[in-house]
Formats: structure tokens, C-alpha cells, sequence
């Protein structure tokens, strides 16, 4: 058990140091310019660091631009489609047994359920998750995180944190990605190391060349943008789909409505 303990630890720090970028992108992806309705719920999120978190914000920028961002334009030009769709389908077939876990955890009976007919129906008949036919039995997937499973029982967020490499993030978001990686069982559980480094390597190389043609959603300051498109991603996310309002906006920016995906 403390050997399981520290070797995710291992991978989990060093698999940040591929994440450069991403949440950048991920942002981007996730928010539809359309305005969100009168009377939706408000995020409560605050930027008091926003000095600071705009120079880690930067620092990100840059190793994306000179590292990760290259890696995953060579990684799209090379790949074929049904390669990269197939890719990302295994990897997003992992995260089922996280989905299970939070939804139990959140008392959501027919999220678990949803959860566990995915992994079944996508591991069994999809080869192994290549090949999404859950989705084909009108089982669409239901994305839950412990930092979903803190909100769900009243955490709050606490303030908008830039992390070094991670992206954008807050206690709560940190605090569940920790424990989704650390304590809660996952698929990842079957591969030894460093055979799942390596897989973390390609799972995020391949989510950051998905990416790229959404930079093009990326409007006036990525900053902001990209602080408001996460905030409203999170709280989209704990509420089960209810829209919500971007206290950031000002009468010059788009309201952002974030979709699941």
C-alpha cells in the first residue's frame, strides 16, 4: 500500500512537468461564445493573486510555445485520424473508473451506473477503450473529480490560482486533483511504472495536439479568457450542467457559457 502511495506520487510529479500549456488550450476548447442566461447561478471564484498568477501565467505560455506545442503539432501531422480518435478514446476510457468513484461519492446512483456500463461496454467491445461504443448506447460520459465531489458537498473554491505548469486551478480543484491521483482507485492502477509515465507522456501530448485548432476561440486578453473560461468550466461541471454567469466580464468582453464534452 505505501509503495502504490508513493508511486503515484512519482508519476504524479513528474507528469506535471508535461502539462505545460495545456489548461491554456483545454480552456479554449471547453468555452462557446454565447451569453448566459439572466437569473443563472454566479461563480463565486475571486482573483486576488492576479499579479502574481499573470507571471506564472507567462512562464507557462512560453515553455508551451517552445516545448509541449511543437511536440504535439509533429504528434497531429504524423498521426492519423482513426490513430488519434482511437488514442484518445483509451485514455478517456481510464478516467471511467474516477467517473465511478466521484458519483458514488456524490450519491449520484445513475452517474455510477453510466460510469460503469461505459468502462464495461468500452473495455470489452471498444478494444480495450480504442473505440467509444458507449456512446453509440446512448451512455454519453459524465465527467466527475473529487474537486466536483468537494463542491457537491459544499467546499468552496476559495481563490483563482495560476500554478506553475498545472495551469489554472483553485484549493478545491488542486486539492481534488491530488486525491483523484493519489487516494481514489483508478484504471491507471494496472500499468507499472515507468511504462505509466510514459503513458501519461502520450495521454497529454495527444490531448494538446486535440487542442490546437481550438486556439482560434482565444479572443483579446488570453489571461482573462482563459481565467473565465475555467471558473465557469468548474462551476458547469459541479452543477450538473446549470449555466452560469462570469463575474470577470465587463461591458467590452463576451459572456462565456462552458459545454460538456
Amino acid at each position: 500500500m505505501r509503495q502504490l502511495f508513493f508511486r503515484r506520487w512519482y508519476v504524479f510529479l513528474l507528469s506535471t512537468a508535461l502539462l505545460v500549456g495545456l489548461p491554456v488550450g483545454q480552456a479554449s476548447a471547453q468555452a462557446m461564445q454565447e451569453p448566459a442566461p439572466e437569473g443563472a447561478a454566479e461563480v463565486r471564484a475571486s482573483d486576488p493573486y492576479e499579479g502574481w498568477n499573470r507571471k506564472v501565467f507567462r512562464f507557462n505560455e512560453t515553455l508551451d510555445r517552445w516545448v509541449l506545442k511543437p511536440v504535439a503539432q509533429t504528434y497531429r501531422t504524423v498521426t492519423p485520424n482513426i490513430i488519434d480518435r482511437g488514442i484518445t478514446n483509451f485514455f478517456n476510457n481510464l478516467q471511467e473508473i474516477r467517473n465511478l468513484a466521484n458519483s458514488l461519492l456524490q450519491l449520484k446512483g445513475e452517474s455510477a451506473v453510466v460510469a460503469a456500463g461505459r468502462f464495461t461496454y468500452n473495455t470489452v467491445f471498444g478494444l480495450a477503450g480504442f473505440f467509444d461504443v458507449a456512446t453509440a448506447f446512448e451512455l454519453p460520459e459524465r465527467p466527475e473529480d473529487f474537486g466536483q465531489t468537494l463542491g457537491y458537498w459544499g467546499a468552496g473554491s476559495g481563490p483563482y490560482l495560476m500554478l506553475p505548469l498545472l495551469g489554472p486551478s483553485s484549493p478545491r480543484h488542486f486539492g481534488g486533483m491530488v486525491t483523484d491521483i493519489v487516494v481514489l482507485p483508478s484504471a491507471w492502477d494496472a500499468v507499472e511504472s515507468p511504462t505509466d509515465l510514459y503513458a501519461r507522456g502520450v495521454q497529454i501530448v495527444d490531448k494538446r495536439a486535440d487542442l490546437i485548432p481550438a486556439e482560434s476561440f482565444i479572443s483579446g486578453d488570453t489571461y482573462i479568457f482563459v481565467r473565465n473560461a475555467f471558473l465557469q468550466r468548474r462551476e458547469y461541471l459541479i452543477k450538473d450542467g446549470e449555466m452560469v454567469e462570469d463575474p470577470f466580464s465587463s461591458g467590452n468582453d463576451e459572456d462565456l457559457m462552458l459545454e460538456d464534452f
